[in-house]
């Protein structure tokens, strides 16, 4: 998962990814390679033992989180703050007197990058840190940034300073492509904001961006709050399976994996069972986003979301959605049947198949089907092994290393915390990635990325190197052994790193489209597609050794294991289907002409199969809204591009290295500085001209078009 950044127009753009590899030519011989450091050390050995804490504590000098001296307390970001906001004023001046020009541009890009700089950080503390005061002053610092950029979104002098350089044409047709879609892309903020609008409604909608921001912010919380039930209402025998408080039984999850059907349904039941102000807090959210969209002119808040995307507006969405849904249902029925069959069999007393059941059983059928026990498969991946294992792929396919860094005292949130140095063959270091992989108290139960500072040429000719973090919930290692990964934990490994491949490769000229900053539904394309290497046998050979014997897990246990995806794949992509779906109707037309809950269970109904169960209301689980408003559905467009990506440059050779660099160069570095499907397109171009047995032009477009068999 990506973690969006909630800031529109100067803040961080719409999750995205990498950056632009120069025109590149001209960009990148103008930035000085980076020194590589001697303290570095192994990836692999890094993750395979316990940090030493007490180097932390006593050894190097006093920083502040991610090396920001501010930060080496909650107070910190109070400072950090009016920094930035002060700061802000004075190059607010600055684009107000400065002539019209790419200088323009330049000027709204770090004054981008001054408010992301805090905000982006801020919005991941406030979740991860540890500590509740530096949770608390992250949230403050982050609805202080978020105010003041929707004042800039709706600043006419500021708005009129870029709207008299893309109102002159010669002016325009000076700019090189990159920066003139940096500054169709602010002009773009500023009127979605409600630019165009008079004084009294400009600050209605600044009011409304400020209470959606908090509304999202109070809904997010809510979706991870554990429920409790008292201890007699539930049966004695599966009490030990949950956390015990007092009189009180405490259940912070849906127990998917559980064997037991009683355990998953009672989970499930309470689990969801619907909060009276979470639910408040959503119809408020949702309400707030489609008066904040008619306000500034469209129609809903899903038209007003997906301008700029792929997609274009929610009509293609739902016909993608409906499309695919129907392409799916044969065969979703039959996974459904073949879990009644496994579900009568171990338990024939009661066979209908049910909301909590198809995780636990399709796990089961895969097992049996192909004795892929996860059990069997853990000790092959540890996480040392598999930190190799990216390592080796990144290196024979980009030319990339990672290396352990041993972070400075007061730079990391908690000891097991990892730092690695992102360093190219020959470019040097490219940024880092801060590692947090393991389960603490009151940490998300979410596998994100988060942008902690984007890549950005600075005036001096100096790159700001990206900072990323990787948050996983990976269990601890035990004395007897190192922290071992299910397959399925393995594969998100990948999928996480992809998102921070995509941060730090390339070199954008403004932070505003770099790594993950461009359209939603093209951002989790690099992070599928490694999940394609994950599930490749000749990828998992590489590095997936028996952590005691050093054994290689047998290539016929590899092939099992991929085989076994396939089943039940339909369901699994039904239900990404239905939240889709459920997401633009929530986002579409206002008033809804039902409950949320209400139009739940309509849409489960429609769009998935299984029954809904009273008294519950999973929305108000869904994280996804605040985040992902209106564009849910990019994971399954981006699922389609990647496919042809994978299909196209690497399911020959996973390693083919002239292929990485045409996938870096063509698409992962442009970030957001260009249309996804002209990336997507040149990636095609390059390979129809260079390889022979490509050259039938009616088979490259035919790849351009979406392939649904690709999905499914």
């Amino acid at each position: 998962m990506l973690c969006v950044g909630r800031l529109g127009g100067f803040g961080a753009r719409a999750a995205a990814l990498p950056p632009r590899w120069a025109g590149q030519g001209s960009l990148q011989a103008g930035i000085r390679a980076r020194r590589v450091s001697t303290s570095w050390s192994p990836v692999g050995a890094a993750f395979n033992v316990k940090p030493q804490g007490s180097r932390l504590d006593l050894f190097g000098e006093r920083r502040g989180l991610f090396g920001v001296p501010e930060l080496s307390a909650p107070e910190g970001f109070h400072i950090a703050q009016e920094k930035a906001l002060r700061k802000t004023e004075l190059l607010v001046d600055r684009a107000c007197s400065t002539p019209p020009g790419p200088q323009t541009v330049l000027i709204f890009d770090e004054l981008s990058d001054s408010l992301c700089r805090v905000a982006d950080l801020a919005d991941f503390v406030k979740i991860a840190h540890p500590e509740p005061a530096f949770r608390e002053a992250a949230e403050e610092a982050c609805r202080s940034i978020g105010t003041m950029v929707e004042k800039l979104n709706t600043n006419v002098d500021l708005y009129q300073s870029l709207q008299k350089l893309l109102a002159d044409k010669n002016l325009v047709d000076s700019l090189d492509p990159e920066t003139r879609r940096v500054a169709e892309l602010f002009l773009f903020d500023f009127e979605i904001s409600g630019i165009h609008l008079d004084q009294e409604k400009r600050k209605r909608a600044v009011d409304l961006n400020v209470k959606i921001l908090d509304l999202s912010s109070t809904f997010l919380m809510g979706t991870n709050f554990p429920n409790k039930i008292e201890k007699h209402l539930l049966p004695e025998h599966i009490r030990h399976n949950f956390t015990s408080a007092g009189d009180h039984i405490i259940i912070d999850g849906l127990h998917a994996e559980a064997p037991d059907d009683l355990v998953r349904e009672a989970a499930y039941k309470i689990f969801l069972y619907p909060n009276a102000a979470q639910l408040k807090c959503l119809e408020e959210l949702l309400s707030s986003r489609d008066l904040l969209a008619k306000l500034v002119g469209y129609s809903t808040f899903s038209h007003r979301a997906l301008q700029g995307t792929i997609a274009k507006n929610p009509e293609t969405v739902m016909q993608f959605l409906e499309k695919l849904s129907d392409k799916l249902s044969e065969r979703t029925l039959k996974d459904f049947e073949m879990i009644r069959e496994m579900k009568m069999k171990l338990n024939p007393q009661n066979s209908e198949v049910m909301p909590w059941d198809p995780p636990y059983y399709s796990g089961v059928i895969r097992a049996e089907r192909y004795n892929i026990e996860p059990s069997l498969y853990c000790p092959f991946f540890s996480l040392g092994a598999c930190m190799e294992g990216l390592n080796i792929l990144l290196n024979r396919l980009l030319g990339i290393s990672l290396y352990a860094e041993q972070p400075a005292k007061g730079e990391v949130w908690s000891e097991d915390v990892r730092k690695l140095a992102v360093v190219h063959e020959s470019e040097g270091l490219l940024g880092y990635i801060y590692c947090d992989f393991f389960q603490r108290a009151d940490k998300p139960h979410q596998d994100c990325h988060f942008t902690i500072r984007g890549g950005r040429l600075k005036e001096d000719g100096d790159y700001q190197l990206p900072v990323v973090v990787l948050m996983l919930n990976l269990p601890r290692s035990s004395r007897s052994s190192p922290t071992l990964l299910t397959p399925g934990m393995m594969e998100n490994l990948f999928h996480e790193m992809g998102h921070a491949m995509h941060s730090m490769l390339g070199r954008t000229r403004y932070q505003h489209v770099t790594g993950t900053r461009c359209p939603t539904d093209f951002a989790e394309v690099p992070s599928i597609l490694m999940e394609y290497f994950a599930n490749d046998y000749r990828v998992v050979n590489q590095f997936a050794r028996h952590y005691q014997t050093g054994q290689p897990l047998p290539k016929n246990m590899v092939s099992r294991l991929c085989e076994s995806k396939k089943v039940c794949a339909a369901a699994d992509m039904q239900l990404q289907v239905f939240y889709a779906a459920l997401d633009q109707i929530y986002h579409g037309k206002h008033p809804l002409r039902n409950s949320t809950t209400d139009i739940l269970k309509e849409t489960q109904e429609k769009f998935y199969g299984l029954p809904y169960v009273p008294n519950t209301a999973w929305q108000l689980r869904f994280s996804h809204l605040v985040g992902y408003g209106a564009k849910y559905y990019s994971y399954l467009m981006s699922r389609a591009v990647a496919s042809m990506v994978w299909k196209e440059c690497f399911l020959q050779d996973p390693f083919n290295r002239a292929a990485g660099e045409r996938y870096r160069k063509e698409m992962l570095a442009h970030g957001g500085g260009r249309e996804p499907m002209l990336m997507v397109e040149a990636v095609m171009t390059v390979l129809t001209q260079s390889c022979p047995h490509r050259t039938n032009m009616h088979r490259h477009k035919q790849a351009m078009r979406w392939r649904w068999d690709d999905l499914v």
